[in-house]
């Protein structure tokens, strides 16, 4: 019965290639950011009632979430793919590039969403053949702080649809098209946005002894706040601190009055990312006052560690070897990247996995983030039949 189905999902999965393919194309073409993808959301929301999926909008303003019912009543198990793009400038030549200037799809959000659809396609098709409920996310804002994850867990988004699991996937330019990655347990780092103004008397650069320099000041702060990292962390716990932005806005002969950094800190153990704030503000303040300068720190904090549920990930595992071989399921290194995702792993049983994008002889993988990011759009076809399977397999076969 199994093997029939996993069949009956690959052919799903192949006959519903071209249109996911267009509408990944179509997403990616018109990207939008972070809380303002209006016109994606309109887009999927055609998309769903074209397959009879009944779905609702406006959670979070553009965040959809529909429902499908098995055979018979059973288990809830979520799928949940963001839509948010990144305000990057695409260098692509591609003939679904970017049409909104300066906006780009550089993570992968519209396969995320892609995929997620066709996974619903094939589930709503195969319907009398699995048991329970699956509710299909389609969450806004996964690269803008506090998260869309965490802002449609607060509007209720599960609470009259408890899920038993929830996956998620992630496209991965380091594994071939036709792979997965899974880890179980801890993945993904927590990220907190460091914010640090750096406040003296600035003055002729000629004539440093009648001014308060909060530049060498604020160059002080960044290598002390080194030491967060080197002397603080313990040694086996992963720990980054990294100051990206420094704005002084003197001259060549003029100190300012005041320098603003911007960084970010990572780490994988909740207590330990609790102290290592107050290491941060300790260190700031106190290194700006032997300096005879004053420091303002802010610390937003971001999101959880990312923590697949172990007996959750191992399952999926099994799963993907039955459904693409063994020899196409890899185990994940640990990644001080972040993910809104963790919200929702915090309060279900959940399994965040990695989907191969790469294509052959080096094609297809340049990094997420980056203006030459695309997809071996084949990896479409693993995504969405992967997902779908998934699914069954854990809500059981009818």
């Amino acid at each position: 019965m199994e093997e029939s189905l996993k069949l009956r999902i690959q052919e799903e999965a192949q006959r519903l290639f071209p249109a996911i393919r267009e509408i990944r194309r179509h997403i990616h073409q018109h990207p939008e950011l972070s809380f303002e993808e209006f016109q994606t959301s309109a887009f999927l929301k055609t998309k769903l009632a074209e397959t009879g999926i009944e779905f609702t909008g406006g959670w979070v303003e553009t965040g959809i979430r529909a429902v499908l019912t098995g055979k018979t009543a059973g288990k809830t198990l979520a799928l949940r793919g963001d839509m948010d793009a990144l305000p990057i400038l695409e260098n692509s030549n591609t003939l679904y590039a970017s049409v909104n200037a300066g906006i780009m799809h550089a993570c992968g959000h519209d396969v995320h969403s892609a995929c997620v659809l066709g996974a619903g396609m094939i589930l709503h098709a195969i319907r009398e053949q699995w048991n329970g409920e699956v509710v299909l996310l389609f969450q806004p804002g996964e690269e803008k702080l506090p998260g869309g994850a965490r802002l449609m867990l607060k509007e209720g988004v599960f609470d009259d649809k408890i899920p038993a699991a929830v996956l998620a996937q992630h496209v991965f330019p380091s594994l071939p098209a036709g792979k997965v990655g899974f880890r179980g347990g801890k993945y993904m780092a927590s990220t907190d946005e460091l914010y640090i103004t750096v406040r003296g008397k600035g003055g002729h650069g000629a004539m440093p002894h009648q001014v308060n320099d909060p530049i060498v000041a604020a160059a002080q702060i960044i290598l002390a706040l080194q030491q967060i990292s080197s002397r603080l962390a313990a040694p086996g716990t992963p720990t980054v601190l990294s100051i990206g932005k420094i704005i002084a806005n003197g001259v060549t002969n003029v100190i300012p009055d005041e320098v603003k950094l911007e960084g970010t800190f990572r780490t994988m153990d909740e207590p330990w990312r609790m102290r290592a704030h107050e290491h941060i503000h300790r260190i700031c303040t106190e290194t700006a006052h032997a300096m005879g300068v004053k420091a303002e720190v802010e610390i937003r904090k971001g999101y959880p560690v990312l923590d697949n549920d172990e007996a959750l990930t191992e399952r999926c595992v099994q799963a993907a070897g039955e459904y693409l071989g063994a020899e196409n399921v890899e185990l994940l290194e640990k990644r001080m990247t972040a993910e809104d995702f963790a919200w929702i792993a915090q309060e279900y049983p959940s399994c965040f996995y990695r989907l191969g994008t790469a294509g052959e002889n080096g094609a297809f993988t340049s990094g997420v983030h980056t203006s030459t990011f695309d997809i071996n759009e084949e990896a479409l076809i693993t995504g969405m039949g992967l997902m779908a399977w998934l699914t069954v397999k854990e809500l059981g076969v009818s």
